[in-house]
């Protein structure tokens, strides 16, 4: 009994050697692949260097290493903030990406809009008003164009009146009126006739809005004044 648990023992004690064995041989094989390793690693740099050097000197450039050894401890320094930048670059491009689709639809909508306006005639209709600015600017002189200056917001206030509603009523009963008139068959009028028709009713209410029209235009020049 007592050799057979000798024996388990002896067999127990092979199989842990066995595996330090093992062990011992994995890491001898992890040791010579990082021998191999670093001596291509060597091999590359030195290449590296070499062609750096040379490009350098082709080039009549000449590196302080005082320099490069401050711009290294500077990189390690700010290694955070590198950290930071290359985050923040990060999530720009995500953004791109997520924004790309819907700037492609809308430069889509907005080639949409303008083959809409070129079909309606907006392009053309541009193209022509050229003309007439062109046309404009040469009918007026820098003295004209320095008075247009000066009195642009009065012009702007009188176009403001004369497109509100009542103004633009009166205009047009006022150019309906004259469009009923026959100029070409206009009845004399004798002293007595035309005092007959200052006491007619349209007369007076004419007389009326004039005197009235005149008075207020007087009101507004002193007010001015």
């Amino acid at each position: 009994m007592e050799e057979k648990n000798i024996n388990s023992r002896i067999d127990a004690l092979e199989n842990k050697i066995d595996l330090i064995l093992e062990y011992v041989n994995q890491q001898r094989l992890n040791a010579s692949v990082v021998e191999d390793l670093t001596a291509d690693l060597g091999i590359i740099g030195k290449d590296f260097y070499d062609t750096a050097v040379e490009e350098l000197d082709k080039r009549q450039v000449e590196i302080d290493l005082d320099e490069v050894t401050d711009l290294l401890i500077s990189f390690a320094r700010n290694i955070k903030h590198f950290k930071i930048l290359m985050n923040t670059l990060e999530m720009a491009f995500d953004l791109v990406e997520e924004i790309g689709p819907m700037a492609n639809e809308a430069i889509i909508d907005f080639t949409k809009q303008l083959a809409i306006f070129e079909q309606k005639g907006y392009f053309a209709f541009i193209k022509d008003i050229f003309p007439i600015i062109d046309n404009i600017i040469a009918g007026l002189t820098p003295k004209d164009m320095k008075d247009l200056a000066d009195n642009i917001m009065i012009i702007i206030n009188t176009v403001k009146d004369i497109t509100q509603p009542e103004m633009l009523k009166s205009v047009d009963n006022a150019i309906k009126v004259y469009g009923n008139i026959e100029t070409e068959n206009i009845p004399s009028y004798s002293l007595w006739k035309f005092i007959k028709e200052i006491n007619s009713p349209e007369m007076k209410k004419a007389m009326g809005f004039g005197i009235t029209f005149l008075k207020n235009m007087s009101k507004n020049i002193e007010k001015k004044n």
